[in-house]
């Protein structure tokens, strides 16, 4: 059995407020790219990226009397966020007691992983940006957009005009089998 990697530092985070903060040791267990309709609608974006911490290696430095929890026993999950300003701070699995998956965002530096896994992939949504070449629009600073080819009348373009759509079309599922 391997021993738990020693903690090379500390990565600290907090909610968009402020009320609530916290750390975790560095380096994270791992990071990943959630796309499933739950992280979706919890974090109201494309998809949610994750930092995974072991929980002992968690701690909450301000705030914990403004954490809020949502139990959904049909998952056995339970997501956490700051009861003042709504922020999504922890998703937890039944099946992994001992694990704290925090949103990636909310770390001000380097957790020690870069997301390379990406979870649920094949529920990818079509309107997810998915690396178009982007152009500044002009007399809007800072914003660009994808000037995409005009569309010819009655044809459907999702493929051509979302490349990552055809190259996730034979993507299939690898969802572990429950024992």
């Amino acid at each position: 059995m391997s021993k738990p990697t020693k903690a090379a530092g500390v990565a600290k985070g907090q909610c968009l407020c402020g009320t609530i903060s916290f750390e975790i040791d560095v380096p994270a267990r791992w990071a990943w790219h959630d796309h499933s309709v739950a992280s979706r609608k919890a974090h109201g974006a494309a998809y949610a990226t994750y930092v995974g911490s072991w929980r002992k290696r968690f701690r909450v430095t301000s705030g914990e009397n403004d954490i809020a929890h949502f139990e959904d026993t049909t998952t056995k999950t339970k997501r956490s966020f700051c009861r003042r300003c709504g922020t999504p701070l922890i998703y937890e699995r039944a099946r992994s007691p001992h694990m704290l998956n925090i949103p990636r965002a909310l770390f001000s530096g380097r957790t020690g992983r870069r997301p390379l896994y990406h979870v649920a992939i094949e529920e990818l949504q079509e309107w997810t940006y998915a690396g178009e070449p982007l152009v500044p629009l002009k007399g809007f600073p800072g914003v660009v957009w994808h000037r995409g080819k005009k569309k010819p009348r009655g044809v459907d373009l999702t493929f051509a005009l979302h490349p990552a759509r055809s190259r996730l079309a034979n993507v299939k599922s690898k969802t572990p089998r429950q024992t």
